[in-house]
């Protein structure tokens, strides 16, 4: 995180704010506790905060968050390229495509090399259709498709069209890999992974996933919700010292 002592924040006018999430926090209970701390910050019942661009619960990383007036830019930043760093497993599958689900089927990965990886990844490339996973939260005739998948009910999603920009490979040692990603809006880390164990002849699903950059936005700039109260409390100490 940037360091930044004299910061102080004008919530209604609008503030962009860039967090770190951790895991095993939904992208709302991060969203839910800035917003309970700008309230007791203001003393006020009511304040607009919304994030662009929801992580999912065991993804941790960049998420950017928005109150007041800055909220009407939300939509603009989800447009935005995003930069992840994925961990795959390769030669086993799970029915969430990451480790949400126990492993369901294992597959050979010995004829896996680097050479064959680096090939098989320029495929993906380019703007393309992908299909979401069914633990997601795509909505399917207004329910979310991971609750009927929770459920034990089929769930038939369509594709959707998705751009892969880059695809980098930062370590390969059977059977972990480690991707950084680059890709447009739309993009579920978790299909990308299936299709890459798909087209290897083998089976692959996420065991890591961090977003490290949201167009020129980066994770190293980004804070805690810690962080962020701590600011808070710093905040109102020098005001109430401005008073005295």
């Amino acid at each position: 995180m940037s360091e930044n002592p004299e910061v102080t924040y004008h919530f209604n006018e609008g503030e962009v704010l860039l967090f770190d999430k951790p895991i095993n926090w939904t992208s709302f209970d991060l969203v839910r506790k800035v917003r309970a701390a700008i309230k007791r910050h203001l003393n006020t019942k009511k304040i607009k905060v919304g994030h662009a661009g929801t992580l999912d619960p065991r993804a941790t990383g960049l998420l950017i968050v928005c109150t007041g007036k800055k909220t009407k830019a939300i939509e603009s930043f989800q447009s935005f390229d995003k930069e992840y760093i994925a961990g795959l497993y390769l030669g086993a599958t799970t029915p969430s495509f990451d480790r949400e689900t126990r492993v369901d089927k294992e597959y050979p990965n010995e004829h896996i090399t680097r050479d064959l990886l680096e090939e098989t990844l320029k495929g993906f490339i380019g703007v393309q259709e992908q299909i979401p996973p069914v633990y997601s939260a795509k909505k399917i005739n207004g329910q979310r498709a991971y609750k009927k998948a929770r459920k034990g009910i089929d769930v038939e999603i369509k594709p959707s069209v998705i751009e892969i920009k880059e695809l980098e490979v930062l370590k390969f040692d059977l059977p972990e890999l480690i991707l950084r990603v680059k890709c447009g809006k739309g993009t579920y880390i978790r299909a990308l992974a299936r299709d890459i164990g798909e087209r290897l002849n083998s089976g692959a699903y996420l065991t890591s996933l961090r977003r490290t950059g949201i167009g020129d936005f980066r994770v190293e700039d980004a804070m805690t919700v810690n962080d962020f109260k701590a600011q808070l409390e710093k905040e109102s100490l020098i005001e109430d010292l401005k008073e005295e």
